[in-house]
């Protein structure tokens, strides 16, 4: 049983995800859609797994993956979100996110990204390696990888190629 912790913006979104993960056996420790009382409670619980959405409503999950990288919590993060852009990838990755799946994911998917990642190993739904080839393969200079930093540049590229995390970082 693994204990995880949801941070989504919609009451609806933790209600499905709590029922799925609980009927495969984990435990929903909390839930909630900001940022500051997820990084309390986050800390007070310490669960294995967060799941989070980068769209907070005015808020974003990359404030809550910024916080915790500086808090040193050691709790393994999957991006749960609507974002297809290269540039939300690189940069949860940046900030320690363990895995990334977009929410027209089934169910299973979601299992499966908590197992691995519980495992240690990183998740990425394949989709999201579609979107970083796809980025890849745009040099326009405004979209894609043409819009992004260097370093961005070179953490896609290294997820695409099957980057460990701790090569990537």
């Amino acid at each position: 049983m693994t204990d995880i912790y949801l941070v989504d913006d919609h009451t609806l979104m933790r209600d499905g995800l709590r029922a799925v993960l609980e009927d495969a056996g984990h435990r929903v420790v909390g839930d909630c859609d900001d940022p500051t009382r997820a990084l309390a409670e986050l800390q007070a619980l310490q669960p294995q797994v967060l799941l989070l959405d980068l769209n907070l409503g005015l808020r974003s999950g990359f404030e809550l993956l910024d916080r915790m990288q500086q808090r040193k919590l050691r709790i393994r993060t999957i991006v749960l979100t609507m974002s297809e852009q290269p540039r939300d990838l690189a940069e949860a990755l940046r900030l320690g996110a363990a895995g990334y799946l977009l929410k027209g994911s089934p169910a299973s998917e979601v299992l499966a990204a908590v197992r691995v990642v519980c495992s240690g190993e990183r998740y990425l739904a394949a989709q999201v390696n579609a979107i970083a080839r796809r980025a890849e393969d745009d040099n326009n200079g405004t979209t894609g990888l043409g819009s992004l930093s260097p370093r961005e540049r070179q953490m896609v590229l290294m997820v695409v190629r099957g980057g460990s995390s701790a090569a990537i970082g």
